[in-house]
Order: C-alpha cells, then structure tokens, then sequence
C-alpha cells in the first residue's frame, strides 16, 4: 500500500465519475493514500457532498473536457471512471443508444487521453486509468453497445502503453464485474421484481456469475486503483486488472 508519507502533496489525482459508486470509492481511496485529489462530473449536488474539490464535466463533450483540464490543472494521475450500461437486444439497439454508450464509454476515455497524458509525459511521470469492465473480455446479453465500448477501451490503453512506453507515464485498465454500485440499479430492480420484490434476492441473482457468490465491492476496485497509481505499479503498463471474483476464469 502507497503511504501517505511517501506521496505528501505532492501528486495530484483527477476522477471522473467521482461523485459516486466506483469513481468515488476510488477517489476516497487516493485521498487516504495521500494524495490531492479532485473529482469531476455532470451531477453538481453529488460532488459537492463527496467534500473534495470538484469541477463540472461532461466526458462526452470535447470542448468541456478541455475546459477541465484548463481548470484542474497539471494532473498526476487521472482515472477515467465516468461510465453508462445501456441495455437493449443487439439487433434492437438503436442508432442513439449505440452512440451515447461509446460516447461516455469510449471516446471519453480518448478525449481525456488527449487532454491530460501530454502534460504528463511532458513532466516525466504519470497514470492514466481507465476503469473498465469484464465485459472488456467476454459478452453479457443484451449488452452489446457496452461490451463494444469497453473492448476498444482496453485497445485504446494497451496502444497507448505501447507508444509511451519509456515516457514515465503508465496506462492501464481495471475490469471489474458486477460491483455494488447505483449502476447496476437498473439490473438490480428487474430481478428483484422476479424474486417478488426482495432486492437483496436480485443482488444474488446477479452476482450468479461471480464464483464467490457475491458483488465485487467498489473499495475492492479502488484498491487496485491506488496500486496502480504508486511507484510500486511503475512496471504495470498495458494492463487489464480484473476484478471478478474468478467469474473470467470460471
């Protein structure tokens, strides 16, 4: 673990998606290891309570992704963690719903690329995470448009690390499965229907799939984003970290 003496002030991390779920277990995470860290999103209210210093962003927007690199300033380490899980039969999918979902999934993580990874190779040093998902690895039903996103996300990452290799800057991806988060909701509230409205029931039906029979933690995948964002991580380059449970593997 990255102790607080070893970073002090001196790394500044930037979360998208930090007000709530993943982005801001993550967030907490980097501020308890040390480091200065903002977060940033479309939902004013839920940035404001996280306490951290916060900045407006929508990741689908290019010209508002440089309006907050512009206000966040040089970034250390920047995860890109803002995220949407449409769902739809494939052939059903329509044109808007395919576009939103590689808008916030996919071109986001390329427009805060390009925004904040120059700085960092410039200065010699940086992370840039990007959380995805294990639907980067494998198909889920009626998924479609998200498993394509998060597919070209681990695509864009490895490229990435393979062109900056000897910069000091690093490039990696976390895939978690189903996390306990406001994301999967959605999914959450129809299977609790089928269980006869018992939520916890539909947790369990979702975490099937997860051979130890539960739902991946957000804190649990912030972990893994601290790792990376440490000096220990300076060799993790290129990297899918997944966090399942075993379910890739099962």
């Amino acid at each position: 673990m990255t102790s607080r003496s070893s970073v002090g002030n001196k790394k500044r991390a930037l979360v998208t998606g930090g007000g709530s779920g993943i982005g801001l277990a993550i967030a907490r995470g980097l501020a308890d290891a040390g480091y200065n860290v903002a977060v940033a999103g479309r939902d004013g209210k839920k940035l404001k309570e996280t306490g951290l210093p916060s900045f407006p962003v929508d990741v689908t927007d290019e010209s508002s992704v440089a309006a907050l690199a512009k206000a966040a300033g040089p970034i250390d380490i920047f995860v890109a963690n803002a995220g949407a899980a449409p769902t739809a039969p494939t052939l059903k999918t329509s044109r808007a719903v395919w576009d939103k979902a590689l808008a916030v999934n996919l071109t986001s993580v390329f427009s805060c690329a390009q925004a904040f990874v120059p700085g960092m190779i410039e200065r010699g040093f940086g992370r840039f995470i990007a959380v995805a998902s294990t639907a980067a690895h494998r198909a889920y039903p009626y998924a479609g448009a998200y498993a394509a996103a998060k597919h070209g996300v681990l695509g864009w990452v490895k490229t990435l690390a393979l062109e900056h290799a000897k910069s000091g800057v690093t490039f990696n991806a976390i895939c978690p499965g189903f996390t306990d988060t406001p994301l999967i909701a959605g999914a959450v509230a129809r299977l609790a229907e089928k269980a006869g409205g018992d939520v916890a029931a539909g947790k369990q039906l979702l975490a099937r799939d997860n051979p130890m029979g539960r739902l991946v933690t957000p804190e649990e995948v912030a972990a893994a984003a601290v790792y990376l964002a440490s000096e220990a991580a300076a060799s993790v380059n290129g990297q899918s970290i997944i966090i399942d449970g075993g379910e890739l593997i099962a």
